[in-house]
């Protein structure tokens, strides 16, 4: 199965993936982010600058947790912020078609919350200008990603991360399994 951990940045996508991976030594990682480095520096930029935003990028990263979970047969987690919603039911559709069984995990967290997250975080330690550039971008969907609560798909495993530890987050996803 694929674990998918939704949510805005700073929601704790990364920290529950690690929890999850602790507990379930055999899952895989997957970071679909690494398929939009290798994009940046293979073909043409989206306009926007979002890799997201690459028809290409949404294939590709079907393509590859579904190639990871048939070779593998293993559990794959997914941290990735994916709230456009025509791309989330994008690749959903194509894993569905592709019959490879889904768990949606999304963390939701107040914008407040997330907000001091997000100026709190240290993104790039050698790079300040980097490091700001990330926190820049960071903030300024902090709104976007929070709205796109309210069209989750009915089976979506909705999880207060700003309520629970890492820890419980697991136990309650892993219950769904």
């Amino acid at each position: 199965m694929i674990v998918w951990i939704n949510g805005a940045f700073g929601a704790g996508k990364t920290t529950l993936a690690e929890e999850l991976r602790r507990r379930l030594p055999d899952a895989l990682s997957f970071d679909p982010e690494h398929i939009g480095f290798l994009l940046r520096v293979s073909a043409p930029p989206a306009e926007t600058g979002d890799f997201q935003d690459l028809p290409a990028w949404r294939k590709l990263t079907a393509e590859f947790a579904i190639t990871l979970h048939r070779e593998y047969g293993r559990h794959l987690i997914t941290p990735m912020t994916l709230v456009e919603t025509t791309y989330r039911e994008e690749v959903f559709k194509l894993l569905a078609a592709a019959d490879v069984p889904l768990r949606h995990v999304f963390l939701d967290v107040p914008a407040d919350e997330l907000r001091r997250r997000i100026e709190a975080q240290v993104m790039d330690p050698y790079n300040e200008e980097a490091d700001a550039r990330i926190r820049e971008f960071r903030l300024g969907n902090v709104d976007r990603c929070v709205a796109a609560r309210a069209a989750l798909p009915a089976d979506a495993l909705v999880l207060r991360a700003d309520r629970h530890t890492p820890e419980e987050l697991a136990d309650q996803v892993l219950a769904t399994l």
